[in-house]
């Protein structure tokens, strides 16, 4: 059986997130509205499909909601550039290198979301 990988990937989010969004708001002090909004995932799936299901609100055979409403909303499109360089990794390593990435990109101005 072979092992499920996993992948980081981004999406922009339209600024209205930060003024609309008062815990987007509060997450991303460093923002000084220059640069963009964006949501940072990971997921088994190629990050084309998780966008497509985090935009029509997939509910997965528990009922369990699958996307994130500030995706749903605010999500325009992937931002390749920045996640490409990752490649593939287990689910250990994608939920420790989605929180590394999105703190990097906090770093570098960008207002950030990620779970």
């Amino acid at each position: 059986m072979s092992k499920l990988m996993y992948q980081v990937y981004v999406i922009e989010l339209s600024k209205k997130v930060f003024t609309e969004s008062a815990k987007f708001r509060d997450a991303n002090p460093q923002f000084n509205g220059v640069l963009e909004c964006l949501y940072v995932g990971m997921t088994s799936k190629t990050p084309k499909e998780r966008f497509e299901q985090h935009k029509s609100g997939y509910i997965n055979k528990k009922g369990h909601k699958l996307s994130a409403n500030i995706v749903q909303k605010y999500g325009k499109y992937l931002r390749p550039s920045l996640y490409n360089h990752l490649g593939l990794m287990t689910k250990e390593e994608a939920l420790k290198m989605e929180e590394k990435l999105a703190l990097e990109l906090r770093r570098q101005r960008y207002a950030v979301w990620f779970n």
